[in-house]
């Protein structure tokens, strides 16, 4: 009897304790909804305080303890630049910060002056006219986790399905709830000066490996015509299928790399915000090509050599 009355007991507890867990899951937001969807900002212009950040966007928390602790009162703000689905975790970049002042408010030189203290750096941000939008509830430390999983996918698809640009992707703590926000105009405004800076650095390693091909390329060239004209006049059809390597050592590899960086690549044809029909005046997304458009790479008759 006392086994049985034992074993009823540790069920009841191990339910009770599994019941309990469901709830907090259910707390954090584990049930609730992601919705999305494309309309205007809910925040006006901004200046932030932050710090720049290269590595795997799961080393953040740091920073957001870092700000938080300077002025707990203030909204955190983080911004992801780059997919990491798709760039290896220790490429991937983001600012990590709090959100100074909003609007036509200007921030106090102190609380500047602190935040620079502690090695952050000040930018501003422009209220962007459109944007792809959702929330989430931020009520316990496991609503992030739910946040970074569910929410993100959705945006993706989102985005994809209708093929929009919307780039790069925003975090704004506030409260009880987490807004995400991908704007889709005035990108350019959103990207702080380190970004652009690794940007520059990429283009200039990527320029200079193509005048490296470029060079060797012409050194191919130097050399096989030097030997060319060494062989026999009967020999000429043999020379000229000899410098065709040279001509086309640059192939359909050299692209742009940074294709493999930044969020902007998620969207397939990168429509912007003027082509995407907001809530109530019709589906997203839709194609325009006019009847006399063409496509790129069409032919209006035969071509001939």
């Amino acid at each position: 009897m006392s086994d049985l009355l034992l074993l009823g007991l540790v069920g009841g507890l191990t339910l009770l304790l599994l019941l309990t867990l469901l709830a907090f899951a259910g707390y954090s937001g584990l049930l609730t909804g992601v919705a999305v969807s494309a309309g205007s900002s809910l925040i006006h212009n901004i200046t932030v305080a932050y710090k720049f950040h290269v590595g795997p966007y799961g080393d953040t928390g740091r920073l957001f303890t870092e700000s938080c602790s300077i002025s707990p009162k203030l909204r955190s703000i983080a911004v992801y630049y780059d997919n990491p689905h798709t760039v290896p975790p220790e490429k991937c970049r983001c600012a990590v910060g709090s959100i100074l002042s909003e609007g036509e408010e200007l921030p106090s030189p102190e609380l500047i002056c602190l935040y620079q203290k502690f090695g952050f750096k000040i930018f501003s941000f422009p209220a962007p006219s459109h944007v792809v939008t959702a929330a989430f509830p931020y009520t316990t430390a496991l609503s992030i986790w739910l946040a970074a999983h569910r929410v993100h996918r959705a945006l993706d698809t989102y985005i994809k399905e209708r093929k929009l640009c919307a780039h790069p992707r925003l975090e704004i703590y506030q409260q009880d709830q987490i807004h995400f926000m991908c704007p889709l105009a005035r990108q350019g405004d959103f990207y702080v000066p380190e970004v652009k800076e690794t940007e520059r650095k990429c283009r200039g390693l990527v320029e200079a490996s193509d005048t490296q091909v470029d060079d060797a390329g012409a050194d191919t060239m130097s050399d096989t015509s030097s030997v060319s004209l060494e062989v026999s006049p009967g020999s000429r059809d043999t020379s000229a299928t000899t410098l065709s390597p040279g001509v086309s050592s640059r192939g359909w590899d050299d692209g742009d790399h940074r294709s493999e960086h930044s969020y902007s690549e998620s969207g397939a044809s990168g429509s912007s915000f003027e082509e995407l029909d907001l809530e109530g005046e019709g589906p997203l997304g839709e194609s325009r090509l006019e009847p006399e458009d063409k496509p790129l790479g069409a032919t209006s008759g035969p071509q001939f050599p």
